[in-house]
């Protein structure tokens, strides 16, 4: 046989295989063990506020939006403004269409604390239930 045709053969083999490995180790490199398996906590989304309602308002980042929720009104009021950036700490909920926010920071480095990130929200009890907010 030709050397050229063997060293063409060779290079086609070890790239059919190369990938093939590739992706068997990604795919073990992500297993967690099922004692081990949380929610995820604790994201960090930025973008400028798009419309407020109340204490929820849209965030946009340049890729999309998303509605965030800042609890309700009673227990923290916010004082955001249309336009302005910041970074919200949060988690997606349950259905993937909000973001509930668990604090708040603003361009400017201050932070607007909203919740713990355990357990339920201090308000989930209602006006004048639980732990009250801090002024």
């Amino acid at each position: 046989m030709n050397q050229r045709l063997l060293v063409k053969l060779a290079i086609a083999t070890m790239a059919a295989i190369i990938p093939v490995l590739s992706i068997s180790e990604l795919v073990f490199a992500q297993t967690t063990r099922i004692v081990d398996l949380r929610r995820p906590r604790s994201i960090s989304i930025t973008g400028q506020v798009e419309s407020i309602v109340g204490n929820k308002f849209t965030l946009n980042d340049g890729s999309g939006q998303i509605i965030v929720d800042a609890g309700p009104r009673w227990w923290r009021e916010l004082s955001l403004s249309q336009g302005e950036k910041v970074t919200v700490t949060g988690e997606l909920e349950n259905k993937g269409d909000e973001f509930d926010a668990f604090s708040i920071t603003r361009a400017n480095g201050s932070t607007i604390q909203i919740r713990s990130p355990e357990g339920p929200p201090p308000w989930a009890g209602g006006p004048g239930r639980g732990p009250q907010p801090k002024k």
